[in-house]
């Protein structure tokens, strides 16, 4: 038997995800701010891209015709394909004829309605002071000696978000060569700045911090947060009472002095920052029915720039390098603007089917909220579930029931006892509000919140109930029980 190599064509498909497709696919991910920065990228390294100035939708006066409104369902196919990548861009293309013929204009910008609505310029650019700056300003204007000033400065150093001191003093001593009094001294003025509690190294020293700092001080209350701290977490006043030999009356007041200290001093100086939500999509009720717009403000509008278009269009005679590597720009331009497009166009039919499934919600509040999963909107729209996902992600749609998140209006169902499922939002909707209304003094436990949710046709499991509540950052019974 002779062993040889030969050389065998054979026929194979796979799938390939051509450099086009992939920039389609990531568009559709994108955010609005994502998606201003990627634009701005692309024109300074494409020389052929240029922003469309306003008031104008061409290129020429010969060229103008009316562009595509994506706000408009009339102008857009009834099913959009999505982007497949394929054939697009082969040298052979007849790029003059094309650009004789094409308008690469992107979509057009809706018209801008009242600035006045529009928060002020000033709104971010404002910098919240930190913890650290606002005990560091009390610092220098406090009359401390120049040793007590470097002790104080390294322990406002140290504290955590919560304005906790976790870093032991002998640390600190040691650190910045100084007697443990000076350190301990400064630690006791810290202690004393604003906010009321800031350096406590654990909590009953941040709450025992304001209460001293209180006009009228209570014996009682800083007694149960010395000895009785455990009881006081759980509620259980009774216990209390009888182990400190004193009315429950009396043990409810101290505890409700307690309840309105801070137990977390810092909170006030966090350095999250909240940021203003910007809607994709905007829904809005028009004579009963709804009408959906896309937010394009602060996108560039993109075109060709007409002196590398006369180039291929004109000159024929241009030297062979320089007409393949405009082709190559303008392949990657042609390429980017079709994408921006074809983004809107499917932010449009997605946000157009949620609203179709969703009108109940619109109409009437989250109660009315439907289930719904990616594959409805997917087979409505006859695209895939992973397109539904990339376009869903990260966006948030203005609704009259107010700013939600694509995400949001996809919910798991809740069967009930008349077959028609429940959204898991809407269940959490009802919780809340059954919790709110409830008796301070006897506050319902999950098994009894079962019971009460099966009276009104909700069949739902008590550890679903545990979930809900934790993820709504509701306290156990124990710990809302409240004794008026």
């Amino acid at each position: 038997m002779v062993l040889e190599l030969k050389l065998a064509p054979k026929l194979v498909q796979q799938l390939v995800i051509t450099p086009q497709l992939q920039q389609a696919i990531r568009l559709l991910q994108l955010t609005r701010l994502e998606l201003v920065d990627m634009i701005s990228q692309e024109m300074e390294e494409n020389p052929l891209l240029e922003e469309l100035e306003e008031g104008k939708e061409s290129f020429d006066e010969e060229e103008q015709g009316t562009s595509e409104k994506v706000e408009e369902p009339v102008s857009t196919p009834e099913h959009t394909a999505e982007v497949k990548g394929e054939g697009e861009g082969a040298d052979e293309f007849d790029w003059e004829n094309y650009l004789e013929n094409s308008n690469l204009t992107s979509l057009t910008r809706q018209k801008e309605g009242d600035s006045d609505e529009r928060p002020s310029f000033e709104n971010f650019l404002t910098k919240s002071a930190t913890l650290f700056d606002h005990l560091r300003w009390q610092l220098q204007l406090s009359h401390l000696t120049e040793e007590e000033q470097h002790a104080g400065t390294w322990i406002i150093g140290n504290l955590d978000e919560d304005g906790y001191l976790k870093m032991p003093l002998e640390e600190i001593t040691a650190e910045v060569g100084l007697p443990s009094e000076v350190v301990e001294g400064a630690l006791r003025k810290i202690q004393q700045f604003d906010p009321a509690g800031v350096a406590a190294r654990d909590l009953k020293e941040c709450l025992l911090i304001q209460l001293n700092q209180l006009s009228n001080r209570d014996p009682i209350a800083e007694k149960i947060i010395l000895e009785h701290l455990a009881l006081l977490k759980n509620r259980n006043y009774p216990a209390i009472a009888k182990r400190m030999g004193l009315s429950l009356e009396r043990v409810n007041r101290a505890a409700s002095l307690i309840s309105r200290l801070e137990p977390k001093p810092g909170r006030a100086y966090g350095s999250e920052v909240a940021q203003e939500i910007i809607p994709d999509v905007y829904v809005y009720k028009v004579e009963g029915e709804y009408v959906i717009s896309l937010n394009d403000e602060g996108v560039p509008r993109l075109r060709v720039n007409s002196y590398y278009r006369r180039i291929l269009a004109e000159g024929r005679d241009a030297q062979q390098n320089d007409r393949k590597y405009i082709q190559e720009k303008l392949r990657s331009a042609l390429w980017l603007i079709r994408s921006i497009d074809q983004r809107q166009r499917t932010i449009y039919k997605v946000a157009k089917s949620i609203v179709k499934f969703q009108k109940d919600f619109l109409d009437q509040g989250i109660q009315y909220l439907k289930p719904l999963v990616l594959r409805d909107v997917a087979e409505d729209i006859q695209m895939h579930e992973s397109t539904v996902s990339r376009v869903t992600n990260n966006k948030y749609m203005h609704t009259p029931q107010g700013i939600y998140e694509l995400k949001y209006f996809f919910n798991a169902g809740i069967p009930s006892m008349q077959g028609e499922a429940m959204a898991s939002e809407s269940v959490k909707s009802l919780l809340r509000e059954i919790i709110v209304r409830e008796d301070p003094k006897k506050p319902y436990s999950d098994e009894k919140l079962v019971q009460m949710l099966k009276e009104r046709n909700i069949h739902i499991a008590r550890r679903t109930i545990s979930k809900y509540r934790e993820m709504m950052k509701i306290l156990s019974s124990s710990e809302r029980r409240r004794v008026v």
